[in-house]
């Protein structure tokens, strides 16, 4: 078996540019004009015409003082934004970019989306080759870090010499609101921060950026109209790449312009055609094809498309002699396929399954086909032109040669090429989460992977497809997560339109794509696209994938203040599903119980829910105590609060869980408002803190809380009206609304205590109305009700609020005994003010 020699096939390449002087001529132009504004060169050609080949030769014809990078879609993970911009960092970074604020943001997006792990070398996103990252770690020696804007400026601080950089870092606006931001918000600022190291970076040399494959990023449009907005964040950053050029390939124009009519003086199209005869014929015989009949049979059978030139010439370098010349494209794939070796064929048959490969996945197929798997085929294969070399020795084929490969395989020799690639991506996930492997693939992309080819085994059942979500992000791939929800839609629209109506299977898979969003879409806040996500039916909850779809649900629609819903569909999974998810469901059932006024109830289920929880479920053990500590602090019942909260701190303890120990610091704060409020001021503070590395908004909210509290009750009733406006800030940043009605009502006995009378009662009766509304506190609304009373400040509405109130309540032991523990509560703060 001879190895086909490489430098002929780059030698004809060369060639077939000779007539294609407009688009290097507009090249030319673009790079000439490179400014402050940003600049798209639209490469459009058909497929196979030799899009790719175009952008590699553009960038080897560019000069040495432009940095250049280059970002191939046709790779699934790239096609997340997340991914790709590490990708591009790293290939920037290389050249002498300073990415020291997109770094900072990059970490800060991921440690958002991953707050169970911490930043260290291992986990950290390109932290070997980022130096703040890398001093900031150094200089931590060993210690948490955490990674908030805040946090990580401040380390910069510490760890950084070069006082300009140390300087821009701490001094950048942007930075400084990170921590403040959504989710969303932080995707889009992330984005905007690469763009500004590049706009940077031009000042002293420009770059170029080259975008293959758009059409790959923008899948199949779902039925009804729905569609991905995949390529929102590519127009997103391309738009605010000043300083430099894209040059984008795709196959048809972009149409950026019917979103905005600015894209216009941005977008210039550069079309590509067929190759004239004469370049055809040139190109072939510089392959080593020099019968003139022969060499204009095949140039009129390839039209012009340098993927099927390159494929005849791939066939005479097999075969040299004389064979029947074609007669159109598809027979030159024919020739090609009929004379390379039938286990070779057969070989690239399967491999064409699979999205990538490298040397380890062609092993796998051969070890399951019985076919030939030794490094010679290997080479012989990965020689082709068809074959497109990647990373770190992984390859894509062709995507015409994909197509013309599989019509030649039988569905059943699909699923079962597909089943083998998924315990292979399984296997290697296993590896890789352990440690033992580095493939040159991001971390949780095997579990994507895998997914991908069960889906298309048919043999992957949905509850291990959220198995495997989970499982992606314990390693880091939230945006793997995102992926699989992509290739899940593509699945279900594309079985959808074979088979029109959708069977149980096909359904499970539906669930389990909505579920896995709708829980993405809860992370980011965007409670209202989970709500979409997951319409209140009347279904049977018995599955795993069912029953967290509708705690997705429930959980969107409590943050949307619809608690009495959110209790229906909390209590529906509770009683209906005996599975996984059942812990989670009774604890959001006994939790919205208590905020409902429920004590007993709530109190005998967290404890029914507690004896069930398995020994590893030490977290939700923790969260249950934790949720007992909150109800019996508002019965005012602060011994017995005092003992669940140190319960609760020893579970989290036991399992690391920081975000568990972090709101403990929180509820101490809050505990010790009404027990020690000097301790609490103090205790507030450091939570404060706390929870800003941690960017939690209502936790920061509820601790500003405290804190005023307590001051009320020592007199330092400025520094409580501080407090105050910290704590409405932060609560109305994360649209906690209940918890902004609390604040109000202790507000209202700052208030009372400077003799604000009038304003007292319109604050007090405002957060009666929040509470009613949101259906939580009915005990704090009877609370108000007596505050009213005692300081002559009553009226009708306040009365009418705290009769509807008054049944809801069902406190353990009398409702004379809560009534005297609100009673001595109620004197710490209005007695000064009467």
């Amino acid at each position: 078996m001879s190895i086909r020699p490489r430098y002929r096939r780059v030698s004809a390449l060369q060639r077939q540019f000779f007539n294609r002087e407009g688009l290097l001529g507009a090249y030319d132009e673009e790079l000439e004009g490179i400014g402050p504004r940003p600049r798209i060169l639209n490469v459009v050609g058909v497929g196979g015409i030799g899009k790719s080949r175009l952008l590699q030769e553009l960038r080897n014809r560019t000069p040495d003082d432009f940095r250049t990078a280059r970002l191939d879609l046709q790779l699934p993970t790239l096609r997340q934004p997340e991914d790709a911009l590490a990708v591009l960092r790293t290939e920037f970074g290389g050249q002498g970019v300073k990415f020291d604020r997109f770094d900072i943001a990059y970490a800060v997006l991921w440690q958002r989306v991953h707050p169970q792990l911490q930043m260290n070398r291992k986990n950290t996103p390109f932290a070997e080759e980022s130096e703040v990252l890398s001093k900031i770690l150094d200089d931590a020696m060993g210690l948490p870090v955490f990674g908030t804007a805040a946090g990580l400026v401040r380390l910069t601080g510490r760890a950084m010499t070069n006082r300009q950089r140390r300087q821009r870092i701490e001094a950048d606006p942007t930075l400084r609101e990170l921590d403040n931001l959504s989710n969303a918000d932080l995707g889009d600022a992330v984005i905007y921060l690469f763009a500004e190291e590049m706009r940077q970076s031009s000042q002293d040399r420009p770059y170029v950026l080259y975008v293959d494959a758009y059409e790959a990023l923008v899948p199949t449009p779902l039925p009804g109209g729905r569609s991905f907005a995949s390529d929102a964040w590519v127009r997103d950053l391309l738009g605010q790449l000043h300083g430099g050029l894209t040059v984008l390939a795709s196959r048809e124009a972009l149409p950026w312009a019917a979103y905005d009519s600015d894209w216009t003086s941005v977008i210039r199209r550069a079309p590509v055609h067929g190759l004239p005869m004469a370049a055809r014929m040139d190109l072939l015989a510089q392959a080593g094809i020099t019968e003139i009949p022969r060499q204009r049979s095949i140039a009129e059978a390839s039209a012009g498309v340098p993927f099927y030139l390159h494929l005849a010439v791939d066939t005479h370098l097999q075969n040299p002699a004389r064979i029947e010349d074609p007669g159109t494209s598809e027979e030159i794939v024919q020739r090609f396929l009929h004379h390379v070796a039938p286990d070779e064929v057969r070989m690239l048959e399967l491999l064409s399954i699979a999205r990538t490969f490298d040397l380890e996945v062609f092993r796998v197929v051969g070890r399951t086909f019985d076919l030939p798997a030794n490094l010679l085929t290997w080479e012989s294969l990965t020689a082709y032109s068809f074959a497109y070399p990647l990373t770190q020795g992984w390859y894509r084929l062709h995507q015409l040669m994909v197509v013309a490969l599989q019509r030649h395989l039988s569905p059943a020799v699909k699923r079962h090429v597909h089943a083998a690639l998924r315990e292979h991506w399984e296997g290697l996930a296993e590896r890789m989460e352990d440690g033992a492997e580095n493939t040159g693939v991001a971390r949780s992309s095997p579990l994507r992977e895998a997914v991908y080819h069960g889906l298309q085994a048919e043999n992957l059942p949905s509850e291990r497809i959220l198995r495997h979500a989970d499982r992606a992000i314990r390693m880091s791939g939230r945006q793997a997560v995102d992926g699989m929800v992509k290739d899940l839609r593509e699945h279900l629209a594309s079985r959808q339109d074979v088979a029109g109506d959708r069977g149980p299977v096909l359904a499970a898979l539906q669930d389990a794509a909505d579920c896995l969003e709708a829980e993405s879409k809860l992370e980011l806040g965007e409670a209202a696209a989970a709500i979409a996500l997951t319409p209140v039916l009347d279904v049977s909850v018995r599955s795993v994938v069912s029953a967290r779809l509708a705690l997705a649900g429930a959980n969107a629609r409590r943050i949307a203040g619809e608690s009495g819903l959110a209790a229906s569909i909390f209590q529906t999974v509770w009683d209906g599903h005996d599975g996984a998810a059942r812990t989670s469901a009774g604890l959001c059932v006994a939790d919205i119980r208590m905020w409902q006024g429920d004590f007993v109830g709530a109190f005998a289920l967290a404890e029914q829910v507690h004896g069930t929880c398995s020994p590893e479920e030490r977290g939700i053990r923790g969260d249950l105590k934790r949720l007992m500590h909150l109800g019996h602090r508002f019965l005012m019942d602060f011994g017995r609060a005092e003992e669940l909260l140190t319960q609760a701190e020893d579970e989290y303890r036991a399992v690391g869980a920081v975000i568990g120990l972090a709101n403990i610091r929180t509820n101490r704060a809050e505990l010790l408002a009404f027990t020690d409020p000097e301790s609490a001021v103090v205790e507030a503070g450091e939570a404060v803190e706390i929870q800003r590395d941690l960017g939690a908004q209502h936790e920061i909210g509820k601790a500003y809380t405290a804190m005023g509290i307590a001051q009320i009750r020592l007199g330092r009733l400025d520094r409580a009206e501080l407090s105050f406006v910290n704590a409405n800030a932060a609560l109305d940043r994360a649209g906690y609304r209940s918890g902004r009605a609390r604040a109000d009502m202790f507000r209202a006995f700052l208030l009372l205590r400077r003799g604000d009378r009038e304003a007292t009662r319109a604050l007090l009766r405002h957060a009666a109305r929040e509470f009613e509304t949101c259906q939580v506190y009915p005990s704090l609304i009877l609370a108000i009700h007596r505050a009213a009373e005692r300081t002559g400040l009553d009226d009708p509405e306040l009365h009418a609020l705290a009769e509807r109130a008054r049944p809801t309540v069902r406190p353990p032991g009398s409702v004379e005994d809560l009534g005297r523990r609100t009673e001595a509560v109620l004197s710490m703060f209005i007695e000064v003010g009467l």
